[in-house]
């Protein structure tokens, strides 16, 4: 895969069948006239609208890696889940949209020097940038980090999953950006313990890279959407959890 590095691209994460708010996202980089996108996975888990948002992604086409859920969601089909926000997704999707899903690469190297993935190399499920054991996400050390790239020699690492927006440079000159999440700002995960996850605003997020000499120029975007219609439909499909996480940002009260 080859992206024209003389040219500003855009980078979404964790949109979670958010339709509303990737439209939003796609308006305003359609406004900024930038014809390239790169998107970390988590696409269509959620309480909202899964189908319309997979046939938006699936008509447009972008340099797109798959996230955990998106795996989750092809993993079980067929089977009797006991999560009814997944029960909802599974019966909202077609054969088209899941094996869809079921073909995106867990990881991608955009030549040049590019590698995007959803959570770390090598899981879907882990956070790379935040160690989250006390239950408070909190920003892993360099060295760390840099062994999690050992066997990685690009320099600008595009990642997801925290929902989380960060820049990071490490110490081996490696620049790490996670755009945050389009469509949901907070939540609550007991694995692989209990954590909360909160940006403190309802808005839609997601990041602009562009080439600045021999460097990246990151600017992180936060728009406004109607978020009321996200939450009032999540409140509609029984999840009241994600209504608040939708309003406000914040995991709970």
């Amino acid at each position: 895969m080859v992206l024209s590095m003389e040219q500003s691209f855009a980078v979404l994460a964790d949109i979670h069948g958010n339709v509303w708010a990737l439209e939003a996202v796609l308006r305003d980089i359609n406004r900024r006239r930038i014809n390239q996108i790169i998107n970390l996975g988590d696409l269509l888990y959620g309480p909202l609208e899964p189908l319309s948002t997979a046939r938006l992604l699936i008509d447009s086409n972008f340099i797109t890696v798959q996230g955990n859920e998106d795996r989750i969601i092809h993993e079980n089909v067929g089977t009797q889940s006991d999560n009814a926000t997944l029960a909802f997704v599974l019966n909202e999707l077609s054969v088209v949209e899941i094996n869809w899903l079921k073909k995106l690469p867990m990881i991608q190297i955009i030549e040049p020097d590019i590698l995007i993935f959803h959570g770390t190399p090598l899981e879907d499920n882990r956070y790379f940038l935040e160690d989250i054991s006390s239950g408070v996400p909190v920003l892993k050390s360099d060295s760390a980090l840099t062994a999690l790239l050992d066997d990685y020699p690009q320099k600008l690492i595009l990642c997801g999953h925290s929902h989380l927006p960060n820049l990071v440079r490490l110490s081996n000159g490696k620049l790490v950006v996670n755009p945050g999440s389009v469509g949901l700002p907070a939540y609550t995960d007991d694995q692989p313990v209990f954590h909360k996850i909160e940006t403190g605003s309802p808005h839609a997020a997601y990041a602009i890279i562009s080439p600045s000499g021999a460097n990246w120029q990151v600017e992180f975007i936060r728009l406004p959407y109607d978020w009321e219609l996200a939450a009032r439909t999540a409140h509609r499909n029984h999840r009241d959890d994600w209504a608040r996480w939708l309003r406000t940002g914040r995991s709970s009260g």
